[in-house]
């Protein structure tokens, strides 16, 4: 399989080698000359494949494009990755603000970041399953996480799509998980232990089932119609905010709260179910209830 003059273009413009062409080839010629092989690359002939062509190589036998380094596309107006499939990016992979309606031809590996925010993507199928730092797929048209990455070492932002649950969502996500600014009105498929803080705000949400169970940060659900804490994590390391919802009540709320507790402008009547512990500050301002 050989690529077209057009592709080829294609990889040279937004390719980005991990070092520039020029050190690139001193170093592989000092491997070839001395026999030694990086892990990243199955055979010499790789490695006079990858100087010639300066940070990606063909695998002839896949038909599939590895980079030696990153690939930046960002907001060229691209509908498709021009016929292109990408197997092993050793850099981050950045397709944002561009015009893609599928993640066909995606790599399968990226050891840094991936980057498909503000297309026009209504699915996830043909996305990365190896992430080994961010995953981005905010301000799309997502309904379903179906074909996203299973664990995902740092953050995961899926905000502003038209998401109604989480299934399909990464289960360990290693900082951050976002879903704020969707329709979701259910936490089902959430993952159940999230290393720093999770966003669930401004949500269609009556109920916290299916929340993860333990966070390692802050957890963000104001801003949506929960008129009950049932599910929510039972542990908090940071804040805990429920602001601007319709609680009568604290039922289901954290038994532990490291930092601040947040529940004003709600309709609260009782405090039952307050956590047994709170770190910080405890507010609860502007609710029917008045402060003891």
């Amino acid at each position: 399989m050989e690529l077209n003059k057009d592709q080829i273009e294609f990889l040279n413009n937004h390719v980005i080698p991990t070092v520039n062409s020029e050190y690139m080839s001193k170093i592989i010629d000092s491997m070839l000359n001395i026999s030694v092989f990086l892990d990243d690359f199955e055979s010499v002939s790789r490695l006079e494949d990858m100087k010639l062509k300066g940070g990606w190589v063909l695998n002839e036998t896949t038909g599939l494009v590895d980079i030696r380094g990153s690939f930046n596309c960002r907001g060229k107006k691209l509908k498709d990755f021009n016929g292109i499939k990408f197997g092993r990016v050793t850099g981050y992979f950045n397709c944002s603000n561009n015009e893609l309606t599928s993640l066909e031809g995606s790599p399968n590996y990226v050891r840094e970041f991936f980057d498909c925010s503000n297309n026009q993507l209504t699915s996830l199928k043909g996305a990365p399953q190896y992430i080994g730092e961010d995953f981005a797929c905010s301000n799309n048209q997502l309904t379903s996480l179906k074909g996203a990455p299973q664990e995902v070492k740092r953050d995961f932002y899926c905000s502003h799509n038209n998401l109604t649950s989480l299934e399909g969502a990464p289960q360990e996500v290693g900082g951050n998980f976002y879903c704020d600014n969707n329709s979701l009105t259910s936490l089902e498929g959430a993952p159940q232990e999230v290393g720093d803080s999770f966003y669930c705000s401004d949500n269609n949400l009556a109920s916290l089932e299916g929340a993860p169970q333990e966070i390692g940060g802050c957890f963000y659900c104001s801003y949506n119609k929960l008129n009950s804490l049932e599910g929510a994590p039972l542990k908090v390391e940071g804040d805990f905010h429920c602001y601007n919802n319709k609680l009568t009540s604290l039922k289901g709320a954290p038994l532990k709260v490291e930092g601040s507790f947040y529940c004003s402008y709600n309709k609260l009547t009782s405090l039952e179910g307050k956590p047994k512990y709170i770190g910080e500050e405890f507010d609860f301002d502007f609710n029917p209830i008045s402060k003891e």
